[in-house]
């Protein structure tokens, strides 16, 4: 079969990078940030990296510009959460909408009788809309065309803690849901004899894949969902596990960030940073979308809450964020970064 010339690859734009952070229906934001930027039709998406719901972003992303570019891709971003969000009758089991948004006593009931019970037990069957709706929305096979963006899908070896990065030639279905497995909740993802939980436990998401392969771009978009500094302790027991859980899925992301840092500020200190991997970490820029302060304001229970209404909500906060950032620092890509990588890393930003 003869691919088409795509027209996301046309050289006038500047090529730009995606790391997209998981953060269940929170993902959400993400889908407003990307249908921003499809919209705006700037940049040239080379490479992006993605964790749990920014690893299902980043797949709906890259398999949409291959079938017909930014509209498409704006229409399988859009068709996936509107599916996604249709799928459970969420206003029976929520009060409040938008940032007071949070489970009513019988869900939160329901949800605490859950957590005494292992996924195989509560669902033997192992039934899983996630994976019937991306069977039935995404294209695997197209994504390994060499015109698709360079993708690196997060997931963490349930046995060992390892970073494994799917790429292109490796990405399937069951990848993408290895990303995306949270253990208390799903199955364990299976993959040629080897078990996967959610990419968030090493990754989220992984940087060094996108400076690795020279077809990436130099610039790199970060859209972040975690807080990275949040305003008070946590003292009641839910709220003690919520934020270990925070915790446990920021803690790789920011031991990154941070090495990136430092590695940048070495190879600024030599006359030429050598070839390979350490001149394209030297030449790297960075930026940012942060839908970190909008969460933040959240109920963590709300990564659980995929209501539409809700999606919807988030979808428009995060296209006014990227707006913000198209009106503003995007006219930095490929000239400087327009976010710090230390700053970040420390809170600072």
């Amino acid at each position: 079969m003869r691919w088409p010339t795509l027209p996301f690859r046309t050289p006038q734009r500047p090529a730009l990078n995606l790391a997209l952070q998981g953060g269940g229906a929170h993902g959400a934001f993400t889908w407003g940030v990307l249908d921003a930027l499809l919209e705006a039709d700037r940049f040239a998406i080379s490479g992006i990296s993605g964790t749990s719901a920014g690893a299902i972003n980043g797949v709906l992303l890259a398999h949409g510009l291959v079938q017909g570019g930014p509209p498409a891709a704006r229409a399988a971003l859009a068709g996936f959460w509107s599916a996604i969000g249709s799928r459970v009758p969420f206003e029976w089991l929520t009060v409040g909408q938008d940032e007071a948004l949070a489970f009513n006593p019988l869900a939160r009931l329901m949800l605490q009788w859950s957590q005494l019970f292992a996924p195989h037990e509560l669902n033997p069957l192992g039934r899983d809309p996630l994976r019937e709706l991306l069977a039935e929305q995404v294209d695997f096979a197209a994504l390994r065309h060499a015109s698709a963006p360079r993708l690196a899908i997060a997931a963490t070896h349930a046995n060992s803690g390892r970073l494994q990065v799917f790429d292109n030639a490796a990405l399937g279905l069951d990848a993408v849901l290895a990303s995306a497995c949270l253990p208390t909740l799903h199955h364990t993802v299976v993959i040629e004899g080897e078990p996967y939980w959610d990419g968030g436990y090493s990754a989220n998401p992984a940087l060094l894949p996108l400076l690795a392969d020279a077809r990436c771009a130099t610039d790199t978009l970060l859209v972040l969902l975690a807080p990275r500094q949040h305003a008070r302790t946590a003292r009641q027991r839910a709220e003690i596990a919520e934020r270990a859980m925070d915790i446990a899925f920021q803690a790789p992301f920011l031991r990154e960030l941070d090495l990136l840092a430092t590695l940048q500020a070495d190879a600024g200190m030599r006359w030429w940073p050598g070839g390979g991997v350490a001149a394209r970490i030297a030449r790297a820029r960075w930026h940012l979308v942060d839908g970190g302060p909008v969460l933040a304001a959240l109920r963590g229970e709300t990564r659980l809450i995929a209501h539409l209404p809700f999606l919807e909500h988030l979808r428009d906060a995060g296209r006014a964020a990227a707006q913000a950032w198209l009106d503003g620092p995007a006219h930095h890509v490929g000239q400087r970064s327009s976010t710090a990588l230390r700053a970040l890393a420390q809170g600072q930003v």
